[in-house]
């Protein structure tokens, strides 16, 4: 599906600015600025840019841990994010929610979750309420190759397929689950546990853009027109360790290195849109200081904000109806 310049525009920009926020996030908490723990997910900005391109204000997505560069291609507001992180009053949660829990529902984002494999049933939920609210929205729900072996994903599986839910199920497979290889830990493959629910899917580069947002176009069609769920999964790979912190002496030598040499999505967009004319290098170019500037800032902010208090843990605990 050919994407006009402006398209093209937006795409680089949300995988900029995920790059820069990544990269921001990984220094600061190194050096002590963050509170909790992080889990970043740079080398995965095309998944979030291509999945969330083909989505409207109508859809809910339940993600992962990981899952800064999915808050930021959602429109969550950049500095109500950044404070979350650092556990500011300002952030979007409060302070209360941190990395591995950013939600805001106002944007249809259900939250980052720490329960491995939970967003199947989220989703399922959400896709179920869709459908009987007349709403014509799709759920998408992420997970890993780890997730992926839950037996909540599943479950998840059959009842959408059961009932033909508007679920959308993405296995972004970075490669490990924690420090286990897929390729050790993950039996068959993701598209024939698809296809044993009766449930089409695809797999998909995962440093191509355009694949992504191809399939995902394709997904979200076949799910607003009432034919059901589908899954996509997408092969990724993260430049960070599991977590800020991780040594990754699982990881071969020089594999890190050559990811970013070969496989960086924002190479590989810039490369086909240069080579084939649609944008430039000086677009690019300006893009990509401009949202390094923006992240900075925001940091720098996020920095100075005030913090969460002892007073503010029996805040949005309960909610009234």
């Amino acid at each position: 599906m050919q994407l006009s310049r402006d398209e093209l525009l937006k795409a680089y920009r949300t995988m900029a600015a995920a790059r820069h926020f990544e990269d921001s996030v990984f220094e600061n908490f190194s050096d002590g600025k963050i509170p909790g723990f992080v889990h970043l997910s740079a080398g995965q900005e095309a998944t979030a840019a291509g999945v969330y391109m083909a989505l409207d204000e109508r859809d809910w997505i339940a993600t992962t841990h990981r899952a800064h560069g999915q808050c930021i291609a959602r429109g969550l507001d950049l500095q109500e994010t950044m404070d979350e992180i650092y556990g500011a009053t300002t952030g979007v949660c409060g302070g209360k929610g941190g990395s591995m829990h950013i939600a805001d529902l106002d944007k249809g984002m259900l939250g980052a979750n720490g329960i491995i494999g939970a967003t199947g049933p989220l989703a399922v939920g959400a896709g179920l309420s869709a459908r009987a609210k007349g709403e014509n929205g799709v759920a998408v729900a992420f997970y890993g190759d780890g997730g992926s072996n839950q037996g909540l994903i599943f479950e998840a599986y059959n009842l959408a397929n059961i009932w033909k839910l508007p679920v959308i199920f993405i296995c972004e497979d970075n490669g490990y689950a924690e420090a286990t290889p897929s390729s050790y830990s993950v039996a068959g493959s993701q598209v024939a546990r698809a296809n044993g629910f009766g449930m089409p899917a695809v797999e998909i580069d995962g440093f191509d853009f355009f694949a992504i947002h191809d399939a995902m176009k394709d997904a979200v069609e076949r799910a607003r027109n009432g034919e059901g769920p589908s899954l996509i999964h997408i092969k990724t790979a993260r430049f960070y360790g599991h977590f800020v912190g991780d040594a990754q002496t699982y990881r071969a030598d020089g594999e890190i290195d050559s990811l970013r040499a070969d496989k960086d999505c924002l190479k590989l967009f810039r490369e086909k849109v240069v080579e084939t004319g649609l944008l430039t290098d000086e677009q690019l170019d300006e893009i990509y200081e401009e949202e390094k500037t923006r992240i900075q800032d925001a940091a720098s902010a996020a920095q100075v904000a005030p913090r969460a208090t002892e007073a503010d843990l029996m805040t949005d605990v309960y909610s009234s109806y």
